[in-house]
């Protein structure tokens, strides 16, 4: 079995030799200053904020989408809930090296090991959330009803971080689950990539599914990876339809692992995919929704009848069946344009036993 194959074949298994027999190194922090940002863009070719090997953990500090804290306090946010971190970024980063999108991702981080070819997988192991506030908006043509609200506004929430709840109005308590909208590698060696629309790099997925305990796993497009994170969510809707979730500031706690592999292997992880503690995920991203439907529900399909090894024995027919009877195909966001993006859903649990070895 070549080794890519083999490697994307245990991806689900979790217990991965190249994490278990590196010897422990301390876990390292990137803080979210003016240096250690990009706005607006994935990039092969940026300066890597911090290098790693594989099998190491990274604190990362992140910033919200809310905007500049003048703004902040003027729709009611105390000064003393925003980071000084928060004012120096967006006073100091220099404007010639924002966009071409507008998240401010904390990054790259560079891992060692990783090639074009490979397989970075990535372990959410811990999500905090760093402030009491979270924000949503909505802007003229922007969002999924751009017509109905022709005009911009954005609502203050507050957050109680000690029973997970975010206080929308009077009688409406959201239960928060905090995760990162945007969580991605480089597309390719060289040159930006908007951070706005996801693809085959992941980046703005807006899944909500990924949240401390998940796993993410994208091919590897350059050398490094040059892995960013940030468009931290309290909690978000699927779909995100008015453009926005609850905007937050988070730190995430990160393991990343590399699975060598090499850009010939017409086996090797096309898309990004994923696992929670329950669910497989496969995702598709277009910017037709039927596409990026069929683009989810196909990724499904190939993981479970080539892939999963609780049972990679199922053919593409009885895959297809057991999405239809058994997965649930969800919308993940309808308005990072150009591309939507839809996931499947699949239980862990149906999986009861291991797969028949192959005949």
């Amino acid at each position: 079995m070549p080794r890519i194959a083999h490697a994307v074949a245990v991806l689900a298994a979790v217990s991965l030799p190249l994490a278990a027999q590196a010897p422990q190194r301390p876990i390292q922090t990137l803080l979210a200053t003016p240096e250690t940002v990009v706005w607006g863009s994935y990039n092969g070719a940026a300066k890597p904020a911090l290098t790693v090997k594989s099998g190491d953990t990274v604190v990362i500090q992140t910033l919200s989408t809310c905007g500049a804290a003048r703004r902040l306090e003027a729709l009611g946010v105390a000064a003393a809930d925003i980071p000084q971190y928060t004012r120096d970024i967006l006073e100091k980063f220099p404007a010639a090296e924002k966009g071409p999108g507008g998240h401010i991702l904390t990054g790259p981080v560079a891992i060692e090991e990783a090639e074009p070819g490979d397989v970075l997988e990535i372990r959410i192991q811990k999500i905090a959330i760093d402030v009491p506030w979270a924000c949503n908006s909505f802007g003229p043509g922007r969002g999924f009803l751009p017509n109905d609200f022709p005009y911009a506004r954005t609502k203050i929430i507050p957050l109680d971080r000690d029973k997970m709840l975010g206080h929308f109005a009077p009688g409406v308590d959201i239960p928060l689950h905090p995760f990162f909208g945007s969580m991605g590698i480089a597309a390719s060696a060289g040159g930006k990539t908007d951070s706005a629309p996801p693809w085959m790099n992941a980046g703005n997925m807006d899944n909500k599914e990924l949240v401390a305990g998940s796993t993410l796993f994208i091919p590897v497009n350059s050398n490094g990876a040059n892995f960013e994170v940030g468009d931290g969510h309290a909690g978000q809707g699927n779909g995100e339809v008015d453009i926005t979730a609850l905007e937050t500031q988070l730190t995430g706690t990160f393991q990343f692992i590399v699975h060598k592999g090499s850009l010939e292997d017409q086996s090797r992880l096309a898309w990004p995919r994923a696992e929670t503690p329950t669910h497989y995920i496969s995702m598709g991203f277009d910017p037709d929704l039927k596409t990026a439907t069929e683009m989810a529900i196909r990724n499904m399909i190939t993981f479970l009848a080539e892939q999963n090894p609780d049972h990679a024995h199922l053919s593409r027919a009885d895959a297809y069946s057991l999405v239809s009877v058994a997965c649930d195909v969800d919308l993940t966001q309808l308005v990072d344009l150009p591309r939507v993006g839809v996931h499947v859903m699949c239980p862990k649990a149906m999986f009861t036993g291991p797969a028949p070895a192959r005949r």
